[in-house]
């Protein structure tokens, strides 16, 4: 009878970090011979995770160790990222000091302000290392959406100047072949009903919306949808004769109360004399970008 011979394996494995990323040396042992493997594993930032954070639109704080006086567990410049669901990347110390600025940020990331915070760790926190911390937390939060129903001129540009200014840009049209030219443009295009689009999409108090189709109907046809929904911004581009028919069926089919007419911003944008389409989406950012600059 033959017995085939068993193999004696060993791994022994060592991690350095260096310039962010780990170097694990790796040593096998096989019929007796050692074969020594070394490879490179590259570690993300914590400015590339910031970068993921804010491509996913997940909210966030970022706490960074300011100053420090005496003995403390971490020294200045070190970095945390805490989330809305209280996930950390990174440390500031651990411990007490930790738990205590998780807290904090989590309070930033609702307040959406930045505070700077002053500890003495025995004092203020029982800690024995006895030191003073200084800890600057800054929210991250997520681009607001912005659903743009028309991918005309306007439309395009639009999107274009919103994505550059830090919003999630969402282009609907029903159109065959309209996003042909889309393609530089960093946002979400949609080529379907309009309609059909608005029982799908999300709405919250951080919701912007602006309509700016080809066709008069289809503009109040998505207005009667969109307006009895959650939203933080709302306008409608036309003509001051447009805006007073669309008041007028609004209230006759007593679709909306006046007061809640005169909350829809229409004609749309910041006034001012603007001609070609790229001045006319320009007017219509800087309200978009207004209203943005004041939600809480």
């Amino acid at each position: 009878m033959q017995v085939k011979k068993k193999f004696i394996y060993k791994e022994i494995i060592a991690a350095k970090i260096r310039n962010n990323a780990i170097k694990i040396i790796s040593v096998k042992q096989k019929n007796n011979i050692f074969v020594i493997a070394t490879k490179f594993i590259k570690m993300k930032s914590i400015f590339q995770h910031l970068a993921d954070l804010e491509n996913d639109n997940i909210n966030a704080a970022f706490c960074i160790v300011v100053e420090t006086f005496g003995s403390s567990p971490r020294k200045s410049s070190s970095k945390m990222i805490v989330t809305e669901t209280g996930t950390i990347i990174g440390t500031v110390g651990g411990g007490t000091i930790e738990k205590t600025v998780i807290e904090e940020a989590q309070k930033v990331i609702l307040s959406k302000a930045p505070v700077l915070l002053k500890y003495d760790l025995k004092k203020d926190l029982a800690m024995e290392c006895g030191g003073n911390m200084e800890v600057y937390i800054e929210p991250v939060s997520r681009k607001i959406p912005l659903h743009i129903f028309g991918a005309g001129h306007i439309g395009k540009a639009l999107a274009k100047f919103s994505v550059e200014l830090g919003f999630d840009v969402t282009v609907i049209d029903e159109r065959i072949d309209v996003f042909n030219d889309f393609s530089e443009i960093k946002c979400a295009c949609i080529n379907k009903d309009y309609k059909e689009i608005l029982d799908n999409i999300k709405f919250d108090r951080k919701t912007f919306i602006v309509i700016v189709t080809y066709n008069h109907m289809h503009d109040f046809d998505i207005l009667k949808l969109a307006c009895k929904k959650e939203h933080a911004y709302l306008g409608m581009i036309g003509s001051k004769r447009k805006v007073a028919e669309v008041k007028k069926m609004l209230n006759d089919e007593k679709i909306l109360t006046p007061e809640e007419i005169e909350k829809i911003d229409m004609p749309i944008g910041i006034k001012f004399a603007a001609e070609t389409p790229q001045e006319i989406a320009v007017s219509i950012l800087a309200k978009l970008i207004d209203v943005r600059n004041t939600l809480r």
